[in-house]
């Protein structure tokens, strides 16, 4: 039989350890501390690339599991906010160079040249053009993407919007937000809605 004095001894140092445990926020700065000392900065690729923002918070705080309704409508609702859209009003480009850039994947990495080409890395989650036969798994695919669902303007204008920032529709999206973090040009934006907007496309066929 456990005396009482043992046990209150033990819930005293119970109680202690629990008063010394660091607090959530206490927790991510000392992570985001040890990960800016285990990164180095080359080229291009700076420590500022760690630092999340906003909406990059609230969804790595959900550890992978899918954002509650409320939060996500919060965050696609702060997410549209950022879209800039065309000056000049319109929403596609040529899908030539929609496909080079969905076929391209430098541009962000240390040992890219800033000066050098960018592009989208598109199949490496998507599928797209019927003849390509490499891609990526990650996201649907996009093949047929204009025929299924129709040459319009409200069209054009989602897949413009969702190239540029997709946790605008989609809340804590793997995609990446390639107009809000400037990874890709307006008109490179626009190259690639027509890759899958144009009904001469290979997307469409």
């Amino acid at each position: 039989m456990i005396s009482k004095p043992f046990l209150w001894v033990a819930f005293g140092l119970a109680a202690a350890g629990c008063a010394t445990m660091p607090s959530d926020a206490e927790r991510q700065a000392q992570a985001a501390a040890m990960l800016k000392a285990s990164f180095k900065e080359n080229g291009q690729a700076k420590l500022d690339r760690l630092d999340q923002d906003e909406t990059q918070r609230a969804c790595s705080a959900l550890a992978g599991k899918p954002p509650s309704k409320e939060l996500a409508e919060t965050l696609e609702k702060a997410n549209l906010a950022t879209i800039q859209w065309p000056a000049d009003g319109k929403l596609v480009g040529d899908w030539k160079n929609g496909e080079r850039i969905a076929q391209e994947g430098r541009g962000k990495q240390f040992t890219d040249d800033p000066a050098g080409p960018v592009g989208g890395n598109c199949y490496a989650c998507h599928q797209i053009s019927k003849q390509e036969i490499s891609y990526g798994t990650i996201g649907p695919s996009l093949q047929q993407f204009g025929k299924l669902r129709g040459y319009n303007d409200e069209i054009r204008k989602y897949a413009y919007g969702k190239i540029y920032n997709a946790d605008a529709y989609s809340a804590c999206s793997n995609m990446p937000r390639f107009g809000q973090h400037q990874i890709l040009t307006e008109q490179q934006i626009k190259d690639l809605v027509a890759l899958l907007m144009d009904p001469q496309s290979p997307v469409n066929q």
